[in-house]
């Protein structure tokens, strides 16, 4: 293990919007507010940023042309009625099936509605896309420390029930980021704390990860083997 996912973070012009918008629409509790970021908790123990990106792109689900990166899983008990409410809040219906419905937020990202005995809403995993599950999760299982709970032909879940779970989906023709190049657009990242940052580094690359420009005092910049952007963080409460 290198680090732990301390942050799912959402790139967007208006952080402020969209961060209402979780917050009406899956019940997350604003911790603090700077000019670009804003951070986000869940009941369930799980953290959120908004992070200000001037020109960002959406994706265009489900155009393979403008794919997502990666997308947030919910859980709840009546999916019809948490739907019509994220719509009501100003989220775009884009299909889904019997027991789940996919919508985009106000910024377009992505977001699944699952059917789930439970109270209120849950987060259940955050979801990686990538034409190769299998080497992915296994990339991110020795980087999170996360056991392999679930692999098949449509992808790969880690974690067990009450962890942050990460999940990878299987896509036939998944057109890679290519942060910072703003025309392959990272759309999400994950920021993980880990104790020392360069004996973090040296087990990211280790992994197959790959350094990228930008970092500061707390924090340094990397691409998995399938070109998701994260960062490894150090010093951070």
């Amino acid at each position: 293990m290198v680090g732990k996912l301390k942050t799912v973070v959402w790139d967007a012009p208006d952080i402020k919007g969209l961060a209402d918008f979780y917050v009406g629409m899956a019940g997350l509790t604003l911790q603090n507010a700077e000019d670009d970021w804003l951070t986000l908790t869940s009941a369930d123990g799980w953290r959120f940023g908004v992070q200000y990106a001037p020109d960002y792109i959406p994706p265009r689900w489900p155009d393979p042309a403008y794919p997502q990166q990666m997308h947030v899983d919910f859980r709840v008990a009546d999916i019809d009625a948490a739907a019509e409410r994220a719509e009501r809040l100003g989220a775009e219906r884009l299909g889904g099936g019997e027991s789940w419905h996919v919508l985009a937020d106000p910024a377009g990202h992505p977001f699944c509605l699952c059917r789930a005995d439970v109270e209120g809403t849950k987060i259940f995993a955050v979801t990686i896309d990538t034409d190769d599950a299998a080497t992915l999760g296994r990339f991110y299982s020795g980087l999170l420390g996360l056991e392999v709970a679930y692999e098949g032909p449509e992808g790969v879940l880690l974690g067990s029930e009450g962890q942050q779970q990460v999940m990878f989906q299987q896509i036939a023709e998944h057109r890679r980021p290519r942060w910072p190049d703003p025309a392959y657009p990272q759309q999400l990242h994950l920021d993980i704390t880990v104790d020392d940052p360069d004996e973090a580094e040296r087990g990211a690359l280790e992994l197959g990860a790959t350094r990228l420009p930008g970092d500061g005092e707390t924090w340094r910049v990397y691409a998995d083997p399938h070109g998701h952007p994260f960062c490894l963080l150090s010093n951070i409460n």
